[in-house]
């Protein structure tokens, strides 16, 4: 659980060069805006005391200097420098891990904060995204492990391919998820060892539900082949009786079972 597509608009993030060219515009418009507003009311220009007013129709006169924007700073347009296709402003440059190269911006610095450029970018092999259901059952990694470990491990969203209605998947960078299995298991080989553990444990529960299905499919086939017939109460043929002097009762057993009855006499 993504550029993140969650059925509302995406948030773009400009560039200092479009955050420029926007200032630039801007900064334009206000100068036509001014310039348009002081021809306009030139012909109601009115002087007074050596002050020029210029009539708002409203009711009132306004001091012309306000209009042309006279007591306001001077704005200059700030004009964009381009010199062997290098901007000259205060961005921040990066070194490519792959080619040594600079570069100002990637995919990969900006979803993951891993320095390699887009040149470099293979998103098949070197750098392909995992989801984070694989990413804790292959790498045997809890949610602890991706949401509080520090470095916090960025991620993007994606909706579910499978199923629109799903929630959306949380891809993060495959070279990211195996440095943090390397932190929480010290070494590939003590991974690689509990990952044939839990295999084994798994075999181990396969087996074990297994038997436990045929135990119950057994006593199933015989519970329905069971001669209720056989099951009626038995009945005892009881001998003589005997005579106990010294409890002053009297025994009698059945001839068929070894059920003894123990009874008195009034």
């Amino acid at each position: 659980m993504s550029d993140e597509e969650a059925g509302s608009s995406k948030k773009v993030k400009l560039t200092a060069v479009q955050k420029l060219r926007i200032e630039q515009n801007r900064l334009k418009a206000l100068q036509i805006r001014k310039a348009k507003l002081a021809a306009k009311q030139e012909d109601n220009v009115v002087k007074i005391s050596g002050t020029r007013f210029v009539d708002s129709g409203g009711g009132f006169l306004v001091e012309q200097s306000i209009i042309n924007g006279e007591n306001e700073p001077i704005y200059s347009i700030p004009k964009l420098k381009v010199d062997d296709d290098k901007i000259n402003l205060p961005i921040t440059y990066f070194d490519c891990i792959e080619c040594d190269k600079k570069f100002a911006e990637s995919y990969l610095q900006k979803n993951f904060d891993y320095l390699v450029c887009d040149n470099c970018r293979d998103p098949d092999e070197a750098h392909s995204l995992i989801t984070r259901t694989e990413a804790k059952t292959e790498y045997l990694l809890k949610d602890c492990d991706l949401d509080k470990r520090e470095p916090l491990l960025k991620f993007i969203k994606r909706k579910n391919p499978h199923n629109v209605r799903w929630g959306e998947m949380k891809l993060y960078l495959h070279l990211q998820i195996e440095q943090r299995a390397l932190d929480v298991w010290g070494s590939e080989e003590e991974l690689l060892k509990q990952r044939e553990e839990r295999s084994d444990k798994r075999e181990i529960g396969k087996i074990k539900r297994f038997n436990k299905r045929m135990k119950q499919l057994r006593m199933d086939v015989r519970s329905s082949l069971y001669d209720k017939t056989k099951s009626a109460s038995h009945t005892h043929e009881f001998g003589p009786e005997t005579y106990n002097e010294e409890e002053d009762n009297y025994t009698h057993a059945c001839l068929t079972c070894e059920y003894v009855e123990t009874f008195e006499k009034m």
